[in-house]
């Protein structure tokens, strides 16, 4: 009986901290390799949710890609066009525009980011960080964002994101490509 009582504290524990995480956690089970332009080179269609921890509230979201690449290897420049479509009807268009500065890094600025966006591709993996002012309805709230991207076996792209407000985690998004 101890014994059980224990495991689950430390599990409940370990699943309280991985929420206040300021970095997504990498993905249980097997991936396959993807890199910034296999990501968001053409068009892709997906689907997204915000979710506030605080509140348990979530703003669910469609958003249409559109990448196009440009230059030479080692100094190509990814430009992807997002248009979203947010359930309370909001909608938005933000164009990424992100540079190769050296083998698996790029740089990036949106017209909502504040300063440079960092892309790092490793192990198969990308991880994305950026401070963005994100709108809402009603308000403009600046964030940090640090997403990390993978592809699964069966091609579905997936983007987990812990949001930061003032450094203290409040919400994850995910989004996913099918």
């Amino acid at each position: 009986m101890h014994v059980t009582r224990r495991l689950f504290l430390a599990g409940a524990v370990t699943l309280g901290l991985a929420a206040c995480s300021s970095t997504p956690v990498s993905p249980v089970g097997p991936t396959e390799p993807v890199t910034l332009v296999s990501a968001f080179e053409g068009k892709r269609t997906g689907k997204g949710l915000f979710r506030i921890w605080l509140t348990g509230s979530e703003r669910r979201f469609t958003a249409r890609l559109n990448g196009r690449v440009t230059g030479p290897p080692g100094q190509r420049t990814l430009t992807v066009v997002e248009d979203f479509a947010f359930d309370d009807g909001q909608q938005d268009r933000l164009t990424w525009v992100f540079r190769e500065t050296g083998p698996g890094r790029w740089s990036g600025k949106r017209e909502d980011t504040v300063g440079k966006a960092t892309v790092i591709e490793k192990d198969g993996t990308i991880r994305l960080t950026y401070t963005a002012d994100f709108k809402s309805l009603d308000a403009v709230t600046r964030l940090g964002f640090s997403d990390l991207i993978y592809q699964q076996p069966d091609g579905t792209l997936v983007n987990d994101g812990i949001v930061t407000r003032k450094g203290v985690p409040v919400a994850a998004v995910r989004f996913v490509i099918r």
